[in-house]
């Protein structure tokens, strides 16, 4: 059974996504129920919703559409990761705000839409040590030059948990790079991060690419951060662009087949829930 660690809803008539314009084929609502019907005939058994990149007037009504979503009887959905704008002076009035809401597990902020210096100012890495010694996790999704931006992070907060989104975003369809390579040996040694097993399908070549084709880059993470700091996602409905929620799963299994059912448990399902408590 599997915990999704990694699930994006869109819905157009609630929330703002200025992203969409230029996103072509996920240019569409992608709601819950359509999730939610594929998930439960392969084994999904939860999920936590991840930020979409609302507007940001829309960050905290994206949390409550989604906690809506989680009463519905037979919901999957556990718990959101939130965004958030650690470069903003009102962080930490919001930060007071997520603390008392136990909904919202972690946040996120996309590193890779915004300029490289973000994460280095000074405010930015001041809100970020605020999450020391609470329950709230930080998601980095990055680019693989950009890994040692998350590497300097990872390093000025031992204390907070941080994920590593989507195996660092290879570029699949192009082959092995020693940057993303190396930069990924280089982070699994901060024992403060966990590597999210997720995306990659939307990398790669969608009309060529196999299981050998994803397989250097899950083994590579895997080998790095070692099974008890690896995490599963479907990255829903992103994965669509590699052929789907079905295919990723069918995927991992192929990938995964030479792995004892405890490592199997422990990425499918037992990190996650030991992450977020939950």
């Amino acid at each position: 059974m599997l915990f999704d660690s990694h699930l994006h809803i869109v819905d157009r008539e609630k929330l703002g996504y200025p992203w969409l314009e230029g996103a072509g084929a996920l240019n569409r609502d992608s709601l819950y129920e359509d999730y939610a019907r594929e998930a439960q005939r392969l084994g999904i058994t939860d999920t936590l919703h991840m930020e979409v990149d609302v507007a940001e007037g829309d960050i905290e009504r994206e949390t409550d559409y989604v906690k809506g979503l989680s009463r519905q009887p037979g919901s999957l959905i556990r718990g959101a990761i939130a965004a958030c704008r650690p470069e903003d002076a009102g962080f930490p009035t919001y930060l007071e705000r997520v603390l008392a809401d136990h909904f919202v597990k972690g946040f996120r902020r996309v590193l890779h839409v915004v300029p490289d210096d973000l994460s280095e100012g000074s405010l930015f890495r001041e809100n970020l040590k605020r999450l020391a010694g609470t329950r709230l996790t930080f998601d980095f999704c990055v680019l693989p030059h950009q890994i040692a931006k998350a590497i300097a992070l990872a390093d000025l907060n031992p204390n907070v948990q941080f994920i590593l989104d989507h195996c660092g975003v290879p570029a699949v369809k192009d082959g092995l790079s020693e940057v993303w390579t190396s930069g990924i040996t280089e982070i699994a040694k901060r024992p403060n991060v966990v590597v999210k097993i997720s995306g990659i399908v939307a990398y790669a070549d969608p009309d060529s690419w196999t299981v050998d084709t994803l397989r250097p880059f899950v083994e590579h993470s895997i080998t790095s951060f070692g099974w008890d700091r690896v995490i599963w996602g479907s990255d829903w409905p992103v994965c669509t662009l590699g052929g789907g929620l079905s295919t990723w799963v069918a995927a991992t299994h192929a990938l995964t087949q030479g792995a004892s059912a405890d490592e199997r448990a422990h990425l499918y399902q037992l990190n996650a829930k030991r992450l977020w408590s939950l």
